[in-house]
């Protein structure tokens, strides 16, 4: 049995050697996280699943051809990202529809309510919530991927496919709307801001 608190990058490289239990460590640790990022992509929660378990299978049988340096989360994301897309473009093909561009993140996101302590904080969050809601879907996921997966900028570009200097952009552009249109206290802000994402 595998210690489930072992690293990412030993029960990747225990994979990549054919261990079944780090295999089915990673899929427990991951498998939810990937499934819910692939809802904020696609609205079909049936074909996500379908992509998320390729993504694991592919993982497995490709497991000696993989790279001994990667950071596990960032790639099980990205591959989740682009399967979806595959599926979206090859969709697009077949009936003529939208662009592959037209795959946008849509994750709500929503400040738990423990966070909550008084109306006044109450009406802050909802605000927030809205404010957050609102940023274009290519920033809110560059948001999401940030600080709520705590990837780095390098990997949301390689996921994005966009340089460096594009990520610290949208990041940047989101972080100042929302101090632009933010009406409560700055403190309470990056407070809430860095518990929420």
């Amino acid at each position: 049995m595998v210690n489930s608190s072992l690293n990412d990058e030993t029960l990747w490289q225990r994979l990549k050697m054919g261990d079944e239990l780090a295999f089915s460590a990673l899929f427990e640790r991951y498998y939810r996280s990937l499934i819910n990022y692939g809802n904020s992509l696609s609205s079909y929660p049936e074909r996500v699943q379908d992509c998320v378990q390729d993504v694991f299978v592919n993982l497995w049988l490709y497991r000696n051809t993989l790279s001994d340096n990667v950071v596990v989360k960032a790639y099980l994301l990205s591959s989740v990202r682009k399967r979806i897309a595959r599926l979206h473009e090859r969709d697009t093909i077949f009936r003529q529809t939208a662009p592959l561009d037209a795959v946008q993140f849509s994750l709500d996101f929503s400040i738990e309510d423990q966070l909550i302590a008084d109306e006044e904080t109450s009406a802050q969050v909802s605000q927030l919530n809205r404010l957050i809601n609102a940023l274009p879907p290519r920033q809110k996921e560059a948001l999401y991927l940030r600080y709520h997966q705590g990837l780095t900028i390098e990997q949301i570009g390689e996921m994005l496919d966009i340089n460096h200097q594009s990520v610290s952009n949208l990041l940047h552009r989101c972080i100042q709307h929302l101090r632009k249109e933010w009406k409560g206290d700055l403190t309470l802000l990056f407070v809430l801001f860095s518990r929420i994402l």
